[in-house]
């Protein structure tokens, strides 16, 4: 069975510095585990490794789509698969989960076409349509960020109130999470939030917004409302200080919860030592 070693955790925890070790320890290439840094052009608010960062280790899904093209999960899964099929031992570096998670895993897609895709009916017709298609699903009508998964799920031919395909694994899969308390996360966003602005994370947005609506994401959608003047600067950096802080703990409930890892403390002095343990004895 091919192996995959899966560096996960929140923004600003070190995943990058820490994967271009072990891809040099182990003779890696890395793929990328980011549904926003798939996107050209989406590089400074999306944390995207420079090319003086990589040192010479090949990173596969970085820089593949264009700003307005559409780019999903079942599409994610087809690609990541593709390069994992083709090596012994790979490594996924990112924090999307449901990417991770439908590359590595038994998830089965429907195809549909771009255009039930690209945006959204009202509330209550995506409520409908997902009891429609998945008659024993729970569903919060106000919990519209959740609404919008669960609608593009079924309309990819996934039931969310169904589990029994994508929790078997495909590969063997050893899933480092990269643990940080949230006082240090906070000062570490707020860091590299004023580093982004320093390197232009606003004439960034304002180019984008000359090829198209900008996505939905934290960072670029605050920037965006910034350019608005719907927020002031402080404004939109408070708002993407206490999203990100809130998507990080989101996101270690769905990790720990779906991918079972191993957790790690992201600021210990021998957190590559620790890892390449963990992936030695897992490997033999």
């Amino acid at each position: 069975m091919k192996k995959v070693i899966v560096i996960c955790g929140p923004t600003s925890s070190g995943k990058t510095a820490l994967s271009i070790e072990l891809a040099k320890k182990y003779h890696l290439e890395i793929i990328n585990g980011d549904s926003v840094q798939v996107y050209k052009n989406y590089d400074i608010g999306s944390a995207k490794i420079k090319e003086e960062e990589k040192k010479g280790i090949h990173h596969h899904l970085i820089d593949v789509i264009d700003p307005l093209s559409h780019y999903d999960v079942a599409q994610f899964q087809q690609d990541a698969r593709t390069i994992i099929n083709k090596q012994q031992l790979s490594m996924i570096v990112g924090g999307t989960g449901l990417y991770i998670k439908a590359a590595l895993y038994d998830y089965r897609f429907k195809k549909v076409s771009f255009d039930t895709l690209v945006s959204y009916p009202d509330s209550k017709t995506m409520y409908d349509t997902i009891l429609k298609l998945d008659s024993n699903a729970v569903v919060d009508i106000q919990n519209t960020k959740r609404l919008k998964m669960m609608y593009q799920k079924v309309l990819l031919g996934q039931k969310p109130s169904e589990n029994h395909y994508k929790d078997q694994p495909l590969y063997n899969i050893l899933t480092i999470y990269l643990d940080i308390s949230k006082d240090v996360l906070k000062e570490r966003i707020k860091t590299r939030l004023e580093k982004q602005l320093e390197d232009g994370f606003i004439d960034e947005v304002k180019y984008l917004k000359t090829l198209g609506p900008i996505k939905d994401v934290i960072g670029y959608r605050e920037i965006n409302m910034y350019l608005n003047q719907e927020l002031t600067l402080e404004e939109a950096k408070d708002h993407i200080l206490k999203k990100s802080l809130a998507f990080a703990k989101r996101q270690k409930t769905w990790f720990i919860n779906q991918m079972h890892p191993y957790i790690i403390d992201a600021t210990s002095p021998n957190l590559l030592n620790e890892c390449i343990k963990e992936i030695d004895k897992w490997l033999k």
